[in-house]
């Protein structure tokens, strides 16, 4: 058991959610919209949790700060394309439901530190049921990118809870060292898009292997 923290403020994609392939056909979009090759899936992965601006920069290290911009302009429109004509999936991954519930029948409040958009978020919870699991939502629309402690202590903030009473799931770096900064617990989930090793070199205090073994760390 890893105590007796009350607030558990989870990742969306790649933790809750697959969101892979969807992601990764948007930035294929992006980038073909512009003339430019389009990263590989292995490199698109590694920077999800990031806000879209960082993301690019990533992607695309020597280019413009408009051509990042164009970037971003063009993920948004695609993605949105997508979710508007029903082609957006985001899986969760098996066993996060029974987990979600499972949390808030031991006493927990939970909510969400995400890349996505606002309106990406919630659409996502909607679409599997999950809008009233969580009692915070923070996104990269209202926050400096991860693994800037904003979001974590803006849910901090909403939820009422002190940092030694929260943890931070997540399963990439990024979300490992935002929790660092806010001073509350890091979990990894190995499910995700950065591998267990690096989660706990950066920071993780443990790495869960199933949803179900994450439940079984926190009640």
């Amino acid at each position: 058991m890893i105590g007796a923290m009350r607030l558990a403020v989870f990742d969306c994609d790649g933790t809750l959610v697959d969101g892979q392939a969807d992601i990764c056909a948007a930035m294929d979009a992006a980038f073909t919209g512009l003339g430019l090759t389009a990263p590989g899936r292995s490199a698109i992965t590694r920077i999800v949790g990031l806000s879209l601006p960082q993301a690019m920069r990533r992607l695309l290290p020597g280019g413009e700060a408009d051509l990042h911009a164009a970037l971003v302009d063009g993920y948004k429109a695609a993605y949105r394309q997508a979710r508007e004509q029903g082609r957006i999936t985001e899986p969760l991954f098996d066993g996060i439901r029974d987990m979600l519930d499972g949390l808030r029948g031991a006493g927990w409040d939970l909510g969400v530190a995400t890349g996505k958009s606002d309106r990406g978020l919630i659409h996502c919870l909607a679409t599997h049921g999950l809008s009233d699991h969580f009692i915070t939502l923070q996104t990269a629309d209202r926050h400096p990118s991860k693994p800037h402690p904003a979001m974590l202590e803006a849910a901090l903030t909403e939820a009422m809870a002190m940092s030694g009473d929260a943890v931070m799931i997540g399963d990439t770096t990024f979300d490992i060292a935002m929790a660092v900064a806010a001073g509350v617990r890091p979990i990894g989930v190995a499910w995700g898009y950065h591998h267990a090793a690096e989660l706990l070199a950066a920071g993780a205090v443990a790495v869960a292997e199933t949803p179900a073994h994450l439940q079984e760390m926190l009640v």
